[in-house]
């Protein structure tokens, strides 16, 4: 959790940063490149708000593949295994062109600076909410709030719970060290989803009639778990698909625009199956389960019908 924590911001002569050694970056579209995974979950947060947002001319992306060594991610998606933007091969180049002694990991989403070719962060917590509040100025007409400010003191609360609780509790089972560090955090997670079934039994969303962040990051990990976490990371008490709230509720997410056609499952199972070695030696990729139950009517439209808020739906993948 120890990340490079610059922001790119509207102002940086006019906002606060949280240290001294805190770099602010101005917004300028066609400056910075996106460089993420559909692969991976806190990318995948990263696709979904640029999607709902309307910053894929201001902000382009260079999509690295689902697998990776012990290096970095690689571009092995493009022709010659090259992002053409950035002219790189791994994404550790643009993280050792601006640190290189960088002694974390290197993660995504990250964003890099075109012209240096140098990572500027890959704090993803701050990335998405910064894209809602500083990149205002490039976002499309009828983008939604995803951030409302009137909302945001009780979703700071909530989305940090869902973190803890979801998004980093399905990590705890997968990596537990001992049965009784599995068990507890077993618990835990299931507990957090059963607070969530009932939480959305009578809203259609996590802060009620609209979209917001909070839906964002916890569909993502909702979106891995049949495929991922049930069976990959002992998640095994029950599957999404076994709670009617949260089933329906990620359906409903997914068959949005911007939501589900920003997931792959083949490659987010190739990447857990095969990178996770210390949780599946034998890097088979499991052929199951079954994805089309997701494009099934989910039925909650009845609970609300303006999921975007004051805004519209984003327009087709370009």
């Amino acid at each position: 959790m120890n990340y490079i924590d610059d922001r790119i911001v509207a102002d940086p002569q006019t906002a606060e940063k949280s240290h001294a050694d805190q770099q602010l970056w101005p917004v300028e579209a066609g400056r910075y490149r996106l460089a993420a995974a559909r692969a991976c979950p806190w990318a995948n947060r990263t696709l979904i708000v640029r999607r709902l947002l309307g910053l894929e001319d201001a902000l382009s992306l260079a999509l690295a593949g689902p697998t990776h060594d012990a290096r970095s991610w690689t571009f092995d998606l493009d022709p010659g295994g090259v992002d053409p933007v950035l002219g790189i091969e791994r994404l550790q180049q643009a993280y050792f062109a601006r640190y290189p002694d960088y002694p974390r990991g290197i993660t995504v989403p990250a964003i890099v600076e075109i012209d240096s070719g140098k990572v500027v962060t890959n704090d993803f917590n701050q990335m998405t909410l910064d894209f809602s509040t500083e990149w205002t100025a490039h976002h499309r007409e009828g983008a939604p709030d995803l951030y409302p400010e009137a909302q945001r003191e009780e979703m700071d609360e909530l989305m940090q719970w869902v973190f803890t609780e979801v998004n980093n509790g399905v990590y705890r089972c997968g990596f537990a060290g001992s049965q009784e560090a599995y068990d507890e955090a077993f618990e835990r997670l299931f507990s957090a989803l059963d607070t969530l079934e009932a939480r959305l039994q009578d809203q259609r969303f996590l802060m009620g009639a609209a979209i917001t962040e909070a839906d964002v990051r916890l569909f993502t990990t909702l979106a891995r778990f049949d495929v991922v976490y049930y069976s990959h990371f002992k998640c095994n008490r029950q599957q999404l698909r076994d709670f009617p709230n949260l089933w329906a509720y990620a359906r409903d997410l997914f068959q949005m625009p911007g939501f589900g056609d920003t997931v792959d499952f083949q490659q987010i199972k190739d990447h857990y199956y095969i990178v996770q070695r210390s949780v599946n030696p034998t890097g088979i990729v499991p052929l199951g389960p079954d994805t089309s139950g997701w494009h099934t009517p989910h039925g909650r439209e009845s609970l609300s019908d303006r999921p975007w808020g004051e805004g519209t739906a984003p327009a087709p993948v370009s």
